[in-house]
């Protein structure tokens, strides 16, 4: 999946920089397909956030069992999630980025054809 989107992320990039003149119908066409994209990521988004989620809270569950009982036999369940959620952690963080940098671009594209909401990186 990584490479998948982040190999999409760079063909949108290259269509953005390319200096081709394109007409609308065209955009229309580069637009809807980017959409559908957005889409698709943004549910592989909702889902690992799900899976992050349930990961976390069964760490917390098993961490805090651990500090009730003190039983030594949770350690090696502990250490197995955090073996899960550190990946976890950072995959999520690439969709979630990615599906940002998604949004920008498809506010670009859409400003290819007429004036359209674009964020201003300078305001907080």
């Amino acid at each position: 999946m990584k490479r998948r989107i982040l190999q999409y992320l760079d063909y949108i990039d290259g269509i953005l920089a390319d200096n081709k003149s394109r007409d609308s119908e065209e955009w229309d066409s580069i637009i809807r397909k980017h959409k559908d994209q957005i889409a698709f990521f943004s549910h592989e988004r909702l889902i690992h956030l799900i899976v992050f989620a349930l990961v976390a809270v069964c760490t917390v569950i098993s961490i805090m069992t651990f500090l009730v009982k003190g039983s030594m036999e949770l350690l090696p369940l502990i250490a197995l999630f955090f073996v899960l959620l550190i990946p976890y952690c950072a995959h999520y963080y690439l969709l979630e980025n990615s599906v940002q940098k998604m949004y920008d671009q498809y506010d670009e594209m859409v400003n290819k054809t007429e004036s359209y909401f674009r964020v201003d990186r300078t305001k907080k």
